[in-house]
């Protein structure tokens, strides 16, 4: 059940692997905004996973990791990831996002993420 408290992102709903990484920056399409980019390229598995990368301009580690952890807390409780379609989704973030609050963070994914449910309807 997507969304359920107490729960992790399952690691079947998390990119795993460099070579998946290297998929989506190199022959994926991607999303802009002031945060993050957003690149995703289809995939052949049942329903989409998330990557997260932060470069060192973004900030220390600790800024880095709490970063990645609300993403992915973003990501697992947004109640429309399971109306995704099969994709690879990598989230890269930007140095501006390093002084952002959580809510600035959450608007903007969201709205990247959106994006791609809107995309799903004419395409299929």
């Amino acid at each position: 059940m997507p969304g359920a408290p107490g729960q992790r992102l399952p690691s079947e709903e998390r990119l795993r692997r460099r070579a998946d990484y290297l998929r989506c920056y190199r022959t994926g399409r991607r999303r802009h905004g002031s945060l993050a980019i957003l690149y995703f390229v289809p995939n052949q598995l049942e329903g989409p996973r998330l990557g997260i990368t932060a470069s060192r301009k973004v900030g220390k580690a600790v800024v880095r990791h709490r970063l990645k952890r609300r993403i992915k807390e973003i990501y697992r409780r947004w109640q429309h990831r399971s109306q995704l379609p099969a994709l690879d989704l990598v989230v890269h973030l930007k140095p501006e996002a390093g002084g952002s609050d959580f809510p600035a963070l959450r608007t903007e994914l969201l709205r990247l993420l959106s994006g791609l449910r809107e995309r799903r309807g004419p395409a299929a």
